[in-house]
């Protein structure tokens, strides 16, 4: 497989944005495999809205990153651009935390193993035991970091220890019922993707399959999101829905949804590992 290379960028609209990133491609030795962008209308006349550009570029062979970086960086400041250079094939070094449902966690892996996802799974962190032997089914290896009202500062320091030891690019929170810290949040800023039932905010609070039951929902569904300080209010991602009927009991409406999450948390990652997502302030611009 040929070594290629995504960018994303965004910055504010102005004339001669594409061609400035194309002639610097051209030459840096690169050739356009795909491009997308899109400019987000603004109200503010002097700024005049916000421009997004992701490219697919092949540049013959492999190159350093690192250099690649550097090289674009005077492009980049001369016009005010956010930028990330990335290896399209290097697999996204992705941590799993989960509690006792395993929903989530099992699609993850099982694209991952047959290519589906270009992700690599170096560790698994369940705050429970209960996952422990299907992430051993793969061959993955299972931390397990109990969190208390004592120890939770204790278990988010481990976190962050493994975070680091294992150099992880994105942190996925599979069905892992626990609330972040603040500051945790913020350390995790765009590398952390939550996956939640759709109900919310509508369906606050525990059993919201019992609690959409009653009120005769029509639609079930799922958001995967950004983690942010805020609870299940990050920038969203991806979402999925399933229709239902009045015929469907709490039950079923629970299996219906543990599908639509599996597969909404597995769009998203997939999303993210092929660097098509970027942040557009409590929003995301998704190149899918």
């Amino acid at each position: 497989m040929s070594a290629t290379y995504v960018l994303i960028l965004s910055c504010p609209d102005r004339p001669g944005l594409v061609y400035a990133v194309t002639r610097w491609i051209v030459e840096s030795g690169g050739n356009i495999l795909d491009s997308q962008q899109y400019t987000d209308p603004s109200d503010d006349v002097v700024r005049g809205g916000e421009f997004f550009l992701r490219v697919h570029i092949d540049f013959g062979g492999e190159r350093d990153v690192d250099e690649l970086t550097a090289a674009f960086d005077p492009v980049a400041e001369e016009l005010a651009m956010q930028f990330s250079l990335v290896s399209a094939e290097k697999p996204l070094r992705t941590l799993v935390l989960v509690s006792r449902e395993g929903h989530c966690l099992n699609d993850l892996l099982y694209r991952q193993s047959v290519g589906a996802l270009n992700i690599e799974v170096p560790a698994v962190v369940g705050n429970h035991r209960d996952l422990e032997r299907l992430a051993a089914n793969y061959d993955v290896p299972f931390h397990h970091l109990p969190v208390s009202s004592e120890t939770k500062p204790q278990a988010e320091a481990r976190l962050l220890e493994l975070v680091d030891e294992l150099d992880i690019d994105l942190v996925v929170l599979a069905r892992y019922m626990q609330i972040l810290s603040d500051d945790l949040c913020r350390q995790l800023s765009g590398r952390a993707i939550n996956i939640h039932h759709s109900f919310l905010p509508s369906f606050k609070g525990a059993r919201p399959y019992h609690q959409a039951h009653d009120r005769g929902v029509k639609l079930i569904g799922a958001t995967a999101h950004y983690v942010t300080a805020e609870l299940d209010e990050g920038p969203i991602i991806e979402q999925g829905v399933h229709r239902v009927d009045h015929r469907q009991l709490p039950a079923d409406l629970a299996r219906a949804g543990r599908d639509v999450e599996a597969q909404t948390l597995s769009r998203a990652v997939k999303l993210h590992a092929e660097a098509r997502v970027l942040m557009n302030g409590p929003r995301t611009v998704v190149f899918a």
